[in-house]
């Protein structure tokens, strides 16, 4: 009988994450491989810079991936996130006839000229409609309202093209077939965030070690995003500055490290272990711990539109490797004013594991859950066989998807839900958006082409032009007959 389950894969700045899960009748999944490979050598910042190492760690993550569940698997889904990613408002306007109702079509022709805009060096990977305004009224759908001018406000999400392109040039290399990309901050944040945080106004801080991604949300839609380019690492080497190594810095931040210390807490003559020879004074250390957490957090707070910063009753939504650190709701409430602070250390799915890297709840496994509670596609190809002679001439097995619940979804479908198209994707919706100028531009030419001909046909039927022919007919007849 054959398998079925889900394979998410996320790209960190420390470790390529690869989680095999099945989704259970009753809603709850069930985790059952989790696979690592240090990345710290091919990726930064979340962003593939080597792309050979990259293909090797997720080449070895699918293999250990298919001996432990003794199954090929046929395709994965990915998160897209890192340095770089952000926001940008965009504006687009149609004027209409007097009294025209509004359309899907109307609606779509915008979506369709907003997905052709570009950015110098960038790549559009999603669009989220913020509303509508139909004349001088504000609309979530404005399908079927008659106004005169129809006005889409969207926030369109971007990234580097380069960056985009390794990515997809990884999984090619690596002979991977992707199910779906998702942008990993709104993977995260569906898992993460409740309803009632998102309608009322919330910021989602995933503090990792290299980049910390904010994200804010207000009446349910996604307001603003942005990655910004510090995180735990940057502490860690800070640290590293008191005459040690980063392995010891980052074995000391995370034995002594307090995002906030009352000053009255401060012992003067407290001194921190660095090895057996060596030490350091812990109010030095607690002072530069601060300096850099009050640096991020103090980022994080400058990326809130101010439009926003008093209406998020939701508070902030701490989550990531750095969201474990001491008294880090203290620190959060210090620097931005704001009371309401949670720490999202794990997922809000019903998830079934007896795997150490879930069941310790440490926040590190969100983004990668979270792609794996997305997936709707089989992701399970051919079982293995120890059998040597269940095939001949020891051909291997070929990789296929098996009873896959749902087919892949067109870029329309996918817009604004943080899917991403993939590069192969998104050549198909160029060449079926070139097939179909092409058609509607023959299509004109023909009718141009007809229009012509028409009023040609009309222009010699026409009384005039009658009595004009027998006219010119009359007077050549007579010169003929004077010439003869």
């Amino acid at each position: 009988m054959a398998k079925e389950f889900i394979v998410a894969i996320e790209l960190g700045s420390t470790n390529i994450i690869g989680v095999a899960g099945k989704k259970n009748i009753d809603g709850s999944i069930s985790i059952l491989s989790v696979i690592k490979e240090d990345s710290t050598s091919c990726i930064n910042k979340g962003v593939v810079y080597n792309i050979d190492k990259t293909v090797q760690c997720l080449t070895n993550i699918i293999k250990r991936l298919e001996t432990s569940l003794k199954a090929k698997v046929a395709q994965v889904y990915v998160g897209v996130g890192g340095q770089s990613i952000r926001s940008v408002k965009n504006t687009l306007i149609k004027e209409l006839p007097l009294d025209t109702v509004v359309t899907l079509d109307m609606v779509n022709e915008l979506m369709d000229e907003n997905r052709n805009m570009t950015y110098p060096a960038q790549e559009v990977l999603d669009a989220i409609t913020q509303e509508y305004k139909v004349d001088a009224q504000y609309q979530l759908d404005p399908v079927g309202i008659q106004c005169t001018r129809l006005e889409a406000n969207l926030l369109n999400i971007l990234w580097k093209k380069s960056f985009y392109r390794n990515l997809n040039k990884c999984f090619d290399n690596a002979g991977i077939a992707i199910a779906e990309m998702y942008l990993a901050p709104l993977a995260l944040a569906d898992s993460v965030l409740t309803d009632v945080e998102k309608r009322v106004g919330c910021v989602l801080v995933d503090l990792g070690a290299e980049t910390t991604t904010v994200s804010v949300y207000y009446r349910n839609i996604l307001r603003h995003l942005a990655v910004i380019p510090l995180g735990g690492n940057n502490i860690t080497i800070d640290i590293a500055s008191l005459q040690m190594d980063d392995e010891n810095a980052e074995k000391m931040k995370r034995k002594y490290a307090s995002a906030y210390t009352d000053s009255k807490d401060i012992d003067e003559n407290l001194k921190y272990s660095i090895d057996e020879d060596r030490q350091v004074d812990s109010k030095t250390f607690i002072e530069i711990v601060e300096a850099r957490l009050e640096e991020i957090i103090k980022n994080v707070w400058y990326q809130v539109p101010s439009e926003y910063t008093d209406k998020l009753l939701g508070g902030f939504i701490i989550t990531g490797g750095v969201s474990n650190m001491k008294n880090i709701e203290k620190a959060f409430k210090q620097h931005t004013g704001v009371d309401k602070i949670r720490i999202a250390n794990f997922v809000q799915e019903t998830i079934n594991s007896n795997i150490p890297e879930i069941t310790a709840h440490d926040a590190t496994m969100n983004t990668v859950l979270g792609l794996i509670a997305k997936g709707d596609m089989n992701c399970a190809g051919d079982e293995l066989t120890s059998d040597l002679f269940a095939k001949e001439n020891n051909t291997e097995t070929t990789s296929t998807v098996v009873e896959a619940p749902k087919a892949p979804r067109s870029i329309t479908e996918t817009q604004g839900r943080g899917v991403v198209p993939t590069e192969a994707e998104k050549q198909k919706a160029e060449e079926e958006a070139r097939r179909k100028r092409e058609e509607e531009e023959a299509e004109q030419r023909a009718r141009e082409e007809e229009e012509r001909r028409l009023e040609e046909e009309k222009r010699k039927n026409s009384p005039l032009n009658k009595l004009f022919r027998k006219t010119k007919n009359f007077f050549e007849q007579i010169m003929k007959e004077e010439g003869e």
